[in-house]
């Protein structure tokens, strides 16, 4: 192939690339709004975004993903209120994730699902670590986002086609991919509630919230049953590691080292058992993890075919 051909293409891919990346900042600004406006009830098309503190509307040219935060130092333009960092790293992160479905799945209607998979997840991953809460809105979203592109882009389990057997030959060819959504959906889902049930029975209080169930519930109609039942056990796992982690360094670090002293005074125990009880039941967002777990699926699990492509440096 010419050099001529080859700077060409490079070009073209770059543009490309470039493209996805300002696409990514722009519905990462929208993630934002989603963030802090669905868990709080409020509508996320009005009223414009205005600062939090002196309630002033922000102008479209203190709106620019990333670069306005950066030219404003992190403040607000009138009242010099910080802006939490939150922002941009969520815009340049959903920038960064949409370049990453580009180059691995290419110019096809594969990565439109998964950027709307990847937009999804972002929000509630975010949302669960700040709120603990996992919004009915955007999973029920998600689940008829999922259904539907299951028509064109089915999860590529393949389960279905061994339900249907012969029969699978005479249905309509979007059958087997909708039916394999609806399978992750019930069996993952099915699986997280009756661990969460399960849990409840031995240990007497809640481990998750149902959040986390109609969560998997999504998840399962966009990665189908295979992908969606790693992902739970993936995200449970990163979810114990850290967990464990965390606990540790709380303990270590004297958390409430006060409340566990004005109990022992009470006679309930002496400090350091007392200390450690109350940092055990410290609980991480399980719908963080499972989000990350999703990703890692997504992008690296074989059965989405997903191939990185090398980056062009010309």
């Amino acid at each position: 192939m010419p050099i001529e051909e080859i700077a060409r293409l490079c070009h073209s891919k770059n543009v490309i690339i470039a493209g996805f990346f300002l696409l990514g900042l722009l519905i990462g600004s929208f993630l934002n709004v989603c963030i802090t406006r669905i868990p709080a009830g409020v509508s996320i098309v009005s009223p414009r975004s205005r600062c939090p503190q002196c309630d002033s509307p922000i102008q479209p040219y203190d709106n620019v993903p990333v670069l306005s935060w950066l030219v404003l130092r992190g403040k607000c333009r009138s009242c010099r209120t910080a802006i939490s960092a939150m922002y941009p790293s969520i815009e340049l992160i959903t920038g960064l994730v949409f370049v990453a479905c580009y180059l691995s799945f290419g110019l096809s209607l594969a990565t439109v699902k998964w950027l709307f998979f990847s937009s999804i997840l972002v929000v509630l991953i975010v949302t669960d670590y700040r709120e603990r809460i996992l919004p009915d809105l955007v999973n029920g979203f998600g689940v008829g986002l999922g259904i539907a592109f299951s028509v064109w882009v089915p999860p590529a389990d393949g389960i279905a086609r061994s339900f249907l057997g012969r029969h699978g030959n005479t249905l309509p060819h979007w059958t087997a991919g909708i039916l394999d959504a609806i399978l992750g959906a019930v069996l993952c889902g099915g699986l997280l509630w009756a661990a969460a049930v399960l849990y409840k029975l031995v240990r007497g209080r809640d481990g998750m919230g149902f959040g986390d169930v109609k969560m998997m519930f999504m998840v399962g109609t966009f990665l189908g049953a295979r992908g969606a039942f790693l992902t739970i056990m993936l995200g449970t796992l990163l979810g114990t590691v850290v967990g464990i982690g965390v606990i540790v360094l709380l303990f270590a670090s004297g958390w409430k080292s006060a409340l566990a002293s004005r109990a022992s005074q009470m006679g309930l125990g002496n400090v350091s058992s007392l200390r450690w009880a109350i940092a055990s039941r410290y609980q991480l967002p399980l719908g963080t993890f499972l989000g990350i777990a999703a990703f890692l699926i997504m992008f690296f699990g074989p059965w989405t075919s997903s191939r990185w492509s090398l980056l062009p440096l010309g």
